[in-house]
């Protein structure tokens, strides 16, 4: 499934095409995906003008002037394509094939920018396991949005921060990353690499660096900026791509060529010095990739 940094690229791409532009035609080609599509879907969103493309963990927001926002999410293979109005695609480097079929073309937006310039953006889903809905109001008071964590992004999750939320947690310390109501974002990839940079055990118990202390302060502190880092250079790259997910112009996320444990199982750690392998256990029914040398 495409993480924070994935859905942070997706919106990046989507936005020069869809913030400001008028929605002359949404087509829902099917009456559901993971869920049925609300209720006048199209003719809700016709004619509208979007004034704001946003992020939330890993869900897109697009802001509807007068009208709901629209919360997206991608589920296990979807992306967005963006075509011009002559049909040609945005460049990209297209190193394995998109699912072009209409088969799948499950949601198209024709817009129309302020400048007059006609796009079309089609939501390719071969899984239908992602989903559109409507937020009336403020999208963070959505039943899919209320009660998520803190963004991982920017400087606002810190070690003090970090330790308040794992104190006195008992769960290993993955599992408590992975909990979206106390970080909000996080996936699989990122907090095994997070882990790694901040040389903690996915196995240690969370509250652990969240007591009084030196020690303990310096390993939440590390922690943090691990998280924010591995994050922000993920969204720089572009996102990670596994198995099918593409950016918004077809092209694949590079991250994964700078995994440190993720999916190395058997390789040598990096962490200079080091000497130890990478090695995979299972986290509730997760793969976790660690080096337990350095990782402690």
């Amino acid at each position: 499934m495409p993480e924070l940094p994935e859905v942070e690229t997706v919106r990046r791409g989507l936005q020069p095409v869809l913030e400001g532009a008028r929605l002359v035609r949404v087509e829902a080609r099917r009456p559901d995906l993971r869920f049925p599509f609300p209720k006048d879907f199209s003719a809700r969103l016709t004619g509208k003008t979007i004034t704001a493309l946003g992020r939330r963990a890993k869900y897109l927001t697009m802001h509807i002037d007068g009208g709901p926002v629209l919360i997206c999410h991608l589920g296990m293979s979807g992306s967005f394509r963006i075509e011009t109005s002559d049909g040609s695609d945005t460049p990209g480097v297209f190193h394995h094939e998109r699912s072009k079929s209409a088969a799948h073309d499950h949601v198209v937006f024709d817009v129309v920018s302020a400048e007059g310039a006609r796009s079309r953006v089609i939501f390719n889903d071969p899984r239908r396991f992602g989903f559109m809905l409507f937020a009336e109001g403020t999208p963070d008071t959505h039943p899919m949005l209320a009660g998520l964590g803190v963004e991982p992004t920017g400087n606002t999750l810190d070690g003090v921060l970090l330790a308040s939320l794992l104190e006195g947690r008992r769960s290993p310390l993955k599992a408590a990353l992975l909990d979206q109501r106390l970080i909000a974002g996080l996936g699989n990839i990122y907090v095994s690499e997070a882990l790694w940079r901040a040389g903690l055990s996915p196995l240690r118990e969370s509250g652990t660096i969240a007591k009084a202390g030196k020690k303990a302060a310096g390993q939440s502190e590390r922690l943090a900026g691990a998280i924010r880092s591995v994050i922000a250079d993920a969204i720089a790259a572009g996102g990670s791509s596994l198995r099918d997910y593409v950016q918004t112009d077809g092209s694949l996320g590079y991250f994964q060529h700078s995994f440190a444990v993720y999916d190395r199982e058997g390789e040598p750690c990096s962490t200079p010095g080091c000497g130890g392998q990478i090695e995979r256990i299972v986290q509730s029914g997760r793969s976790t990739f660690y080096c337990r040398t350095c990782q402690r």
